[in-house]
């Protein structure tokens, strides 16, 4: 049931990532000699004024590899995730908003166009924002949706090697090993056809 609740408050879903940030907050003790609030509490009082320097004196005076340094740093000055839930889906309402401000407002009726086509494909559909990008995962990321110029919203696909028409342009991710391997550019909700609909369907079923 905490599922339901929460899709009633918020629009998106917990992205995949948490979970391994939420085990490396459960493991970081036993890994650092530390929790992150004794880590935080013991900076404020013994380490170096900004995120910057505090990130190198984790490493060099107390042996914390790279990742467990940049992390404890930029959360003893405010920033990052603290790996909650509640924290991340803020972040995603958050995401969504920035990408669809200012110059690229106009495009958020395609957006949301497009993510009502990828929700109702499944109950399992899962819509995830990053900063730049929102994912739509079934069991892995099936599509991507991106604003990227202010007149065009990308559809990303995972279609693998799958032979396609030639409004599918190819990504290159195939080669690069990527999940998404094709993208549609969309300027306008009539490009939003049966074409579209029809690929993003494949793309999930793909996703088995």
């Amino acid at each position: 049931m905490p599922a339901t609740k929460r899709r009633a408050k918020y629009s998106y879903d917990v992205h995949p990532s948490l979970a391994l940030l939420q085990k490396t907050l459960a493991g970081l003790k036993q890994k650092t000699g530390r929790t992150l609030e004794e880590w935080t509490r013991f900076i404020e009082k013994e380490g170096p004024a900004t995120e910057k320097d505090r990130r190198e004196w984790l490493q060099t005076k107390h042996g914390l590899g790279r990742n467990y340094a940049w992390w404890i740093a930029e959360q003893s000055v405010g920033k990052g995730d603290d790996g909650t839930p509640e924290t991340y889906l803020k972040q995603a309402e958050e995401y969504v908003e920035e990408m669809y401000s200012g110059a690229k407002e106009s495009l958020r009726p395609i957006f949301e166009e497009l993510l009502a086509l990828g929700r109702g494909l499944g109950k399992d559909v899962k819509v995830c924002p990053c900063q730049t990008m929102v994912p739509l995962y079934r069991k892995h990321v099936f599509a991507q949706i991106k604003p990227t110029t202010r007149t065009r919203v990308d559809l990303g696909l995972a279609l693998q090697d799958t032979k396609v028409p030639k409004r599918l342009i190819d990504t290159g991710g195939l080669a690069k090993k990527d999940r998404i391997t094709h993208r549609i550019e969309i300027t306008s909700l009539k490009d939003i056809n049966a074409e579209v609909k029809k690929w993003i369907k494949i793309a999930y079923e793909m996703d088995k």
